[in-house]
């Protein structure tokens, strides 16, 4: 009886837990596309922690949008419910589901700094192998690619050595091996 009531306690937690989602959505590329699948998420109150688009096949006029967002199972299956229902959504698939799959993520990073953090900034820069593209006298911005995870850990080194700005493009996501969307 003791396991049994542990099962159903592993199980409810599994429902009511909160796990990141890739999510790939092939689209027509046409004005207010992209209007509509963020105004399913707003109109929701479902938070969106990346997004991109771009074109993806000029022949087919066709988008992908990869959203990255958190939510429960049941959330997450809601979403992708909603999102095949949208009139120009050709596909939805969840990458994070689907199996392996590669994000990266570019960041551009300014780091203002002299003396010695600016020679640690550059240290870390070259682990990290990110690029200077654009260097003065007290500042550098650096240029990172990788997955979100390598791009967080860059930004939270370089904030005690004089992180002044960000910017992300947001996560691009496809699936590993002959997997297609």
């Amino acid at each position: 009886m003791c396991l049994l009531a542990e099962y159903l306690r592993s199980e409810t937690v599994k429902e009511t837990e909160i796990s990141k989602h890739t999510i790939s959505v092939l689209v027509d590329n046409e004005s207010g596309v992209l209007a509509r699948v963020i105004g399913l998420f707003s109109g929701r109150g479902y938070n969106i922690e990346s997004l991109t688009v771009a074109e993806v096949d000029a022949d087919a006029h066709q988008s992908r949008i990869t959203v990255v967002t958190s939510g429960t199972p049941m959330v997450i299956e809601q979403i992708k419910a909603q999102l095949s229902r949208l009139v120009p959504v050709h596909k939805v698939s969840d990458l994070t589901l689907a199996g392996p799959s590669v994000e990266r993520e570019l960041a551009l990073v300014k780091v203002i700094a002299t003396g010695e953090k600016r020679v640690e900034s550059l240290r870390i820069a070259d682990i990290f192998k990110a690029r200077a593209v654009d260097a003065t006298n007290n500042s550098f911005v650096y240029e990172i690619i990788g997955s979100p995870e390598k791009i967080d850990a860059f930004i939270k080194l370089m904030a005690p050595l004089g992180l002044s700005e960000i910017s992300r493009t947001g996560v691009a996501a496809i699936s590993r091996g002959t997997l297609t969307m």
